[in-house]
């Protein structure tokens, strides 16, 4: 899971705090009190002046080395071990290990700079390993999701190729072809739309348009599949609703939200679509809900539905690749919108899109 600061740490600017100065203050009153001490013991013992200054210099260059035994002490437990620590996380990192840890030196109410330093490497450490897995699964399910159309069209052309066929087989066979070749080209358009929209490649030209109409619009291209699969289609919209938005990104939505409700629900089903403005603390918005009478979820289905590549119902998955409503979702983040879902397994399933309302321009 992603590593989330809630609140900004208190972070101590120096490893070495107050304490350290007092500590060696009273070392250094010490090492002179000892010398007194010592020079008076030597001038009631009666040693010359020449052996009392060999004496007194072999006393400094023994607290010399105890200082300085110290502050190595000190500045190892400080500054040689956490960036000790770091130098070897960092290899393993370097490495491809994504599961390091470092502990920090003090507790969360005592961090200083170097502890935080270690903190957001581990936050690092631990985002390159989502996505390094994101990556994996990325590339297992594109290349899983190649396979099938791909071996539709090997087979299709080899049952071609041998020339035994009838015309209605071969007929057959052309549009499996077809069909096959359509959902490489609906895949590789999805990933490509997908990536630039979260490498902010495509930016949002948000404006002022009537989201009914293009529902109506967007309604209008399904006609015939309606027709043909003899679903009965339920409108309930305003004559006219403003939206503030990008028109031609929404227009990814609405065709995803729709092509989902047709594909999945059954012959002789219904598909509704419902649109109401609703006021509300922070400015008014307009939600359009898409009701089908299919398959539906069930509750674990849900909570992956808006993942890439997530195909709950297998008996489906040869009807899309799993991005259209990664997709859809992610356009609605980029337009300060939301997507919700309800669903009952065997029931149906209902895709609530949340937008802010916006005046329409007057001249």
């Amino acid at each position: 899971m992603r590593s989330e600061y809630k609140e900004e740490m208190k972070i101590k600017t120096s490893r070495f705090p107050m304490s350290t100065f007092w500590i060696t203050l009273g070392i250094l009153l010490l090492t002179a009190g000892l010398q007194t001490g010592l020079l008076l013991l030597l001038e009631r013992m009666g040693v010359s002046e020449i052996l009392e200054v060999h004496i007194i210099l072999f006393y400094w260059a023994l607290a010399a080395f105890l200082v300085i035994k110290g502050v190595q002490w000190r500045t190892k437990k400080a500054y040689e071990e956490p960036l000790y620590r770091i130098m070897e996380a960092t290899k393993k990192v370097a490495a491809g290990d994504f599961s390091v840890y470092i502990p920090p030196t003090h507790t969360a109410d005592r961090l200083d700079y170097l502890d935080a330093t270690i903190l957001n490497i581990n936050a690092m450490v631990e985002e390159l390993g989502s996505i390094e897995t994101l990556k994996t699964d990325f590339i297992s399910n594109v290349s899983h999701e190649m396979k099938t159309p791909i071996a539709i069209i090997k087979n299709s052309a080899q049952l071609i190729e041998k020339g035994n066929l009838s015309e209605e087989e071969r007929d057959a066979c052309i549009r499996d072809i077809d069909a096959a070749a359509g959902r490489m080209s609906d895949l590789i358009t999805n990933i490509l739309k997908l990536n630039k929209l979260e490498n902010q490649k495509i930016a949002p030209v948000k404006e002022t348009y009537d989201v009914c109409r293009q529902l109506c619009d967007c309604i209008l291209l399904y006609d015939n599949i309606l027709d043909e699969k003899e679903l009965e289609l339920d409108t309930d919209m305003e004559d006219r609703a403003y939206v503030q938005a990008d028109e031609q990104l929404m227009e990814l939505v609405w065709n995803n939200l729709m092509s989902n409700a047709v594909k999945f629900t059954p012959k002789g089903g219904r598909i509704t679509v419902t649109q109401t403005t609703t006021a509300q603390i922070g400015g008014s918005v307009v939600r359009v809900t898409i009701t089908d009478t299919g398959c539906g979820m069930s509750e674990e289905n849900k909570k992956h539905i808006f993942d890439r590549f997530y195909q709950g119902d297998t008996s489906h998955a040869t009807q899309g690749n799993g991005l259209g409503l990664a997709l859809a979702k992610r356009v609605l983040e980029l337009l300060d919108g939301e997507i919700t879902v309800e669903s009952t397994e065997g029931k149906g399933s209902a895709f609530t899109v949340t937008l802010p309302v916006a005046q329409p321009d007057r001249p």
